[in-house]
């Protein structure tokens, strides 16, 4: 099930998605040429404007709900979990798997968090298609990198669901029920949920706000950046209606 969601999602969503509703178009036009430029255009319009930033920041607006956590919240959180993002796989500079970029993101304001309150960290990434866990990666750079300190490392899940399911066993047996989640803004309104279900209490700690830069000029161009923004936006948002199905 996990890869075939992998599959499905990738089929789906641009840049992919559309290029393949394009080319159906197109083989269509065979019989219906009208329909298949009709759904050709279409299909290469939303490419184009899903490469715009007041569409990718329209698409992220309804997922980062969540502001920055306040001082009140950390102070009732008994830990920090801190989802993984990705793996920068077989780094040549680091000889071995590392964090991602947006794994990154997430280790760094979690320390950051631990350093303003003196909470205990648990990582949570595994390894879905091999090499070295998120979990092990994560723990590495907030030690080495970022001077700070991980209590617990979960290095099974593939998912976020697992992600949750795992953390909260892990937890629970530490006596932890109230915890600070960090994770992107944009993720956290599925991840809360997930982790709510395992019977803890979540403060959201949204980090990597998506905001749109100085220029308006850059802001007016199509880019990969916010092509990929849009992407990443409507996959969460089909993430949240799958949820919402399975309930």
């Amino acid at each position: 099930m996990f890869y075939l969601k992998k599959l499905l999602s990738v089929l789906v969503l641009p840049p992919l998605g559309p290029i393949l509703l394009a080319c159906f178009g197109l083989w269509l036009t065979r019989r219906h040429p009208r329909l298949g430029r009709g759904i050709a255009a279409v299909a290469l319009l939303a490419l184009a404007a899903l490469s715009l930033q007041p569409v990718a920041s329209a698409l992220m607006q309804g997922l980062e709900t969540s502001p920055p956590i306040s001082a009140q919240q950390l102070a009732r959180a008994q830990a920090i979990v801190v989802l993984g993002g990705g793996t920068y796989s077989a780094a040549p500079e680091y000889g071995d798997d590392t964090v991602s970029r947006m794994t990154l993101e997430r280790v760094r304001y979690g320390t950051y968090l631990q350093k303003r309150s003196g909470l205990p960290i648990l990582v949570s990434g595994g390894a879905p298609f091999g090499g070295r866990p998120e979990g092990a990666a994560m723990k590495e750079a907030i030690e080495r990198d970022f001077h700070g300190s991980v209590q617990w490392v979960e290095g099974a899940s593939r998912d976020t669901a697992e992600n949750a399911a795992y953390s909260a066993t892990i937890l629970k047996k530490a006596g932890v029920e109230r915890i600070a989640l960090v994770s992107h803004g944009w993720h956290l309104p599925r991840a809360v949920k997930l982790y709510q279900r395992q019977g803890l209490e979540v403060m959201a700690a949204p980090t990597a706000f998506s905001t749109p830069g100085p220029s308006l000029f850059a802001r007016a161009l199509p880019s990969a950046a916010w092509l990929s923004e849009s992407s990443t936006a409507l996959h969460e948002w089909l993430g949240i209606l799958a949820d919402r199905l399975m309930q």
